[in-house]
């Protein structure tokens, strides 16, 4: 669909409070330098996003020698964002101020037998509920994180695989319970926004950013910007083949990246290498991954098998990446790659430099997530503020 003038003006307003959250404070003059927009439409956006609440008057500073230039700072008194990442195993819910600063926190585990929708929505409505408990402040969004395939402009879980979800009316279902704007989306595209916002793609135009976990998938932005492809379902990297004839996926095909380097996969891995191994809890994926971990560190030599072999997997099709899209940085992210931390990281670049190609490669930096605390509900946040903005017009 063709850009309106609204969409391109609530774009530019998205960009000029994204430029000011990574700033801290900064001009008007140096908005329009970092932006590549007009001074005088810097000039209106600020004027419009002080009028939300967003950004406030912050004095000035000398111009070297003209006039002393006005400086701006997000108002951290502009309302409040929930950021909401519900994953296979638990719902993570962070409340923000409008700095992206975070205030507080919620999470609850999903039982593995938890996968019906009226589950997993009181899980949500009940930690989103205690974040906001004893605040009398204006809530200016939403942002609910679902795995698989969304219609954020419906609502609607099209196709969560792990759960057996098809076109289920999430937000309809979570508004009986929230009285808030509501914003749906899926970890890959919440995790691409947390690192162009405050992590390791602030500044970068070309990033992929991994996400593992129970699934598997890879966000991707060009230009800076956050790429949906034509059905919101670009991404979807974790059912791409990577075994002819390999392992079942849970998506109903064979092979998949998902099957090998998700948290379920790395499980099988350990089966296959270490059937009796007490690092296996074999109904609990965040025991086994925590075990697998402690275990790394102790340098156990079957934690090292299977860490070595995942990040065989995992390399292979990093590298396929890194030759399609060219990215000029591809980071690591979730609470899988945060159990396995360094050690995982290291030997996927060695793994990746194997199979690439040379040029790309030089251009590729493959690091882990620098964002403190929970990417994806930082990144759930941010669709509430787009939300946000673009409803205040």
């Amino acid at each position: 669909m063709a850009r309106t003038s609204r969409d391109i003006r609530s774009a530019n307003r998205l960009t000029v409070v994204q430029q000011v959250v990574a700033a801290g404070t900064t001009s008007r003059q140096r908005l329009a330098a970092d932006t590549g927009l007009s001074l005088g439409t810097v000039a209106t956006l600020v004027g419009e996003l002080t009028t939300l609440g967003l950004l406030t008057e912050a004095g000035r500073e000398d111009s070297g020698g003209g006039r002393p230039r006005g400086l701006v700072t997000a108002d951290p008194h502009g309302g409040l964002l929930v950021g909401v990442d519900v994953a296979e195993t638990y719902v993570h819910v962070d409340l923000f101020d409008t700095t992206l600063t975070r205030l507080a926190g919620a999470e609850e585990p999903l039982h593995p037998l938890e996968r019906r929708p009226h589950q997993v929505v009181r899980h949500i409505v009940s930690g989103v509920d205690a974040v906001l408990a004893g605040t009398d402040a204006r809530v200016l969004g939403v942002g609910v994180s679902v795995p698989g395939q969304v219609d954020r402009e419906g609502g609607v879980s099209v196709f969560a695989p792990n759960w057996d979800w098809h076109d289920v009316p999430l937000r309809d279902l979570l508004a009986d319970g929230l009285a808030l704007p509501l914003h749906l989306d899926n970890p890959l595209r919440a995790a691409v926004l947390a690192e162009l916002w405050a992590g390791a793609a602030r500044g970068r135009d070309d990033v992929a950013v991994i996400n593992l976990g129970t699934g598997v998938g890879a966000g991707l932005a060009f230009g800076g910007t956050l790429y949906r492809g034509g059905s919101n379902s670009a991404g979807e990297w974790g059912h791409t083949t990577l075994v002819l004839d390999g392992r079942l996926c849970r998506c109903g095909s064979r092979g998949c990246v998902e099957a090998y380097v998700g948290a379920p996969g790395i499980m099988q891995t350990l089966r296959d290498l270490a059937p009796t191994s007490p690092l296996l809890h074999p109904e609990d994926q965040t025991a086994t991954l925590d075990a697998l971990a402690a275990a790394l560190a102790a340098d156990d030599p079957t934690a090292a098998k299977v860490v070595a072999e995942t990040a065989r997997y995992l390399g292979v099709a990093v590298a396929d990446l890194v030759n399609l899209i060219n990215p000029e940085v591809v980071v690591l992210s979730s609470w899988v790659a945060d159990r396995l931390g360094d050690r995982l990281r290291d030997e996927v670049r060695t793994v990746v430099a194997q199979h690439a190609l040379r040029r790309p490669l030089a251009a590729t930096e493959i690091v882990r997530s620098p964002v403190a605390g929970n990417p994806v509900s930082l990144g759930a946040a941010t669709l509430a503020l787009e939300g946000f903005l673009t409803r205040g017009r």
